[in-house]
């Protein structure tokens, strides 16, 4: 009996960037977290939610966002903010310092290109923000994503999902960030994803109030082919 060959399709397999090449992780909030969104919240918090107030966030925020610290242990000193799976299990978290702690930031050791942050909260079916921080996508409101950093692998799962699903991209990097915002919106561009730039000065997104970002939002530029060209010119 003759044997039978399957052809595979070399070049949606090599290209595919729809596929999932690496397991999402879960991991665990650092020990010691105390959460901010109860209604009783600890004495130790009050230099963590001075912090908050500091830089525009509300209360409601801190809710939607599940916002809470470490007041002493690894994480000590340290807001944190955790960020959930599509079945709800935190994938990973921020830990930014509230006070004089060094280094500002201190990440868990999980992938970041394996996961979204947040991703249980994303309608994929809806325009999403791509912003620096988790500070900025806080800012920027519902339907934010954190990119955590300024660079956008095509391999990542973020990148696949906005694939998959053909979601509309709103991105506000921020300024000393231009070209690797460049980078991304070609990358989205090369795979019909319809994309808008929104005017980033010398401030960050996080330093804005929602308002702000609202009203920059409702000016962004649509990028297309042509414009895109000519905006990369007129950079050099």
């Amino acid at each position: 009996m003759e044997e039978t060959v399957e052809i595979t399709d070399f070049s949606k397999d090599m290209f595919d960037t729809t596929k999932t090449f690496v397991k999402e992780e879960v991991i665990s909030l650092p020990e010691g977290f105390v959460s901010l969104a109860n209604k009783n919240i600890p004495k130790t918090a009050a230099y963590a939610t001075s912090y908050l107030r500091g830089r525009g966030v509300s209360t409601r925020d801190i809710k939607y966002w599940k916002i809470g610290y470490c007041p002493s242990g690894e994480y000590g000193g340290r807001i944190i903010i955790p960020s959930f799976n599509n079945d709800g299990r935190v994938n990973y978290f921020i830990a930014r310092s509230y006070g004089n702690t060094w280094p500002r930031y201190k990440n868990p050791p999980a992938q970041r290109n394996t996961m979204v942050f947040n991703e249980l909260y994303i309608q994929w079916e809806e325009p999403i923000h791509l912003v620096e921080g988790a500070f900025d996508a806080i800012k920027a409101g519902p339907n934010s994503i954190p990119i955590l950093g300024s660079t956008l692998r095509e391999d990542s799962k973020l990148f696949q999902m906005i694939i998959k699903h053909r979601t509309p991209v709103y991105i506000a990097l921020d300024k000393d960030a231009e070209k690797k915002s460049n980078r991304i919106v070609k990358s989205l561009m090369q795979h019909d994803i319809e994309v808008y730039k929104i005017a980033i000065d010398d401030r960050d997104v996080g330093d804005m109030s929602p308002g702000e970002f609202k009203q920059r939002k409702s000016q962004a530029i649509t990028t297309s082919s042509d414009n895109f060209i000519l905006r990369q010119a007129l950079s050099f």
